[in-house]
Order: structure tokens, then sequence, then C-alpha cells
């Protein structure tokens, strides 16, 4: 491989990140959390602005050290152009922007989504074009076919909510904190997925929907797992309620986490079908669930697949995934000016 050396900046939401790839490898990639927003139950879009401002500085300076290069011998700057918070991505983006005028270096702008599904690539074992790739993440779900590193197209993608948005909120209606997700997930692997049923989206083709599921366990509780769980008439009680779901925390996480699965999985084992493609990827915040992992190799085993998973560090919002698309941006030579905005929404 070319010994291409490209620094990249994430900073798509609430997470600011550095990573270091040199010749299609990742060399650092470092990420800064931020604890601020747990106070508030969820992302605060400006105190996420002000922390990237505090945070990239020092973010950079420890993945340059930690990779041994330094950014004379950089080749590009790559960064988070689109999708996600607008301040937050200027930050990101115009930190970019100065680093690639001061070093006379090429400026990559990346959208995200494709980031995610890319980071299938960082691993020695890498997936055959066309790979199909699920993409899962707070803000987003996608199925996306994959026919080269700079060729990819969404074949589907929610008509509403994210499967994320919906674990969070599914996390909120039973008073789990912030971020409750990962807290489904913990409280699922004591539970059994098949005690409580909830409904599946009839969508056609390989789109996908959550709002009527998260409707459905919003009435599920407030009813207390009455046999009316999906009538609008609430008929329990609030200290009924918050009885039902202590006493029934974990299989009611399970049966939650089991429904969104398989909503996930059934459209991509859909697509994989029709399009008769065996190399099969999830990525995205929400591939870090191990419920989904464990139930994808499963089915891959089942259909015979080729699956691939990226390391957990891949999997939420990091800026080796961004390193590593602009490396192969780099090799088509694709560039941006220093006038491409960011942008809240998009796939390029």
């Amino acid at each position: 491989m070319n010994r291409i050396n490209i620094l990249a900046i994430e900073s798509s939401c609430d997470e600011t990140s550095a990573a270091v790839c040199s010749g299609g490898r990742i060399l650092s990639n470092r990420i800064a959390t931020q604890a601020v927003h747990a106070a508030h139950g969820g992302v605060v879009p400006e105190l996420a602005s002000r922390a990237h401002m505090q945070n990239i500085v020092p973010v950079v300076d420890v993945a340059l050290k930690e990779s041994g290069l330094q950014l004379n011998d950089m080749d590009a700057i790559a960064y988070t152009q689109a999708p996600g918070l607008i301040g937050s991505l200027l930050v990101g983006g115009q930190f970019a922007k100065s680093l690639s005028l001061a070093l006379d270096k090429p400026l990559i702008a990346v959208n995200h989504m494709q980031a995610h599904v890319l980071a299938n690539l960082i691993p020695d074992a890498k997936p055959s074009f066309p790979f199909l790739c699920l993409t899962v993440s707070g803000g987003h779900t996608q199925i996306v076919r994959c026919d080269a590193p700079t060729s990819l197209t969404v074949i589907g993608e929610t008509i509403d909510d994210a499967a994320g948005e919906a674990f969070d909120k599914a996390a909120k209606m039973l008073g789990l904190p912030y971020p409750g997700g990962p807290l489904i997930d913990k409280h699922a692997k004591e539970g059994d997925a098949g005690r409580f049923r909830f409904p599946e989206p009839r969508i056609p083709g390989y789109d996908f929907s959550f709002s009527g599921l998260k409707t459905a366990i919003l009435y599920f509780l407030r009813n207390a797992g009455t046999a009316q769980i999906y009538k609008e008439e609430f008929t329990a009680s609030a200290a009924e309620q918050q009885r039902f779901i202590q006493e029934n925390l974990n299989d009611i996480c399970a049966s939650i986490q089991g429904r969104i699965i398989s909503i996930l999985l059934n459209k991509l084992s859909k697509a994989a079908a029709d399009l008769g493609i065996r190399d099969l990827c999830i990525a995205g915040g929400v591939s870090a669930n191990s419920g989904l992992r464990a139930a994808f190799k499963a089915m891959g085993a089942e259909k015979g697949w080729n699956t691939f998973i990226p390391d957990f560090q891949y999997c939420t919002d990091n800026a080796g995934m961004i390193a590593i698309t602009g490396y192969y941006k780099y090799l088509e030579q694709d560039f941006a000016d220093l006038s491409a905005p960011s942008m809240a929404r998009g796939f390029n």
C-alpha cells in the first residue's frame, strides 16, 4: 500500500476524536467523551460544541504522539462534513480547514455514515465487494450496498425513527439513566426475550420504521403488561406501572431488544437474498450491542453469510473510520475546497 498519511477529525455529535492513518492502517484513534450530557438526559447541542472546542487540540496532540508521526508528515487532513449537530460539525470542520491551510495539505470531507460502513475495511479480514452493511446508530438506520470504497448506495433506511433512538426512548420509559441503550443490553442478558411480544411493522422493501414499536412499548408499560397492552386507555396506576417494571425489567428489556434486532435482521436478510450478496457487515453505535452482534453472527452461520463487525472502538463515533474513508478518497484524489459547508443532513 502507498504510505499515505491522513490525520482525521470526528466531531459530529458529542465525542471529539482524532486518528492517524498510514497506508490504510490506523496508527492511533483517540476519543474524548462528554460526560456533561448525562445530567440532561440527552445531548445538549450548545454544550457539545463548547466541549469540542476544549477537547480538539489535546485530542489531536495525543493522536499524533501515539502515531509516532508529526503534523508535517501528513499528506491530507480529513474531517466529518455531515451529518450531525451543525455546531459540533463546525468546530471540527473549521479546525481541519485551518490545519489544511496552514500546512498546505489537501482537505478531505467525509460523510459520517459512509465512514461507519468503511469501518469494516479497517481490520485485516475485510469483506469482498460488493457487500451489504446494516448501519445502525442513534440517528440513522440504513442498509447500504457497497460496490467499492467510494461507491456506496443506500437501498433501505428508516422512514421515521432510528433503531438507536428506539433503544434510548424505551430505556427512558423504563426509568433507566442516559445513555439507556447499553443498559437495555445489560438487562437483556439476564432476561427472556420471548416473555413479552411486541409488533413488527409491515414496511415494504428494505425500509424500517420504529415509531409504532415505541408507541406499543409506551402503552404496554402504562398498562403494566395487561392483556390490553396496545390499547391507548391506560388501566394501571403509576405505582402499578413502576412495580411491574421493577419486577420484570430483565424480561422487558430482552423482549424489546429482541424485537428491534428481529426488525433489523429480517430486512437485512431480505436484501441479501434478493441481491444475492453473501458478504454482510454491521456498523454504527448500535452494532456494539451484544445481542445484535450475537444474532447477526448466528443468522450468518445459518444462511451461509460471511459476516463482519468492526472492533468496538470503531463502532461508536470515532476518527478511525473517518481516517480510513479519507485514505480511500485520497486514492481517488477526491479533495474538498475550503468553502465546503458543514451539513446537518446528507449522504454524499
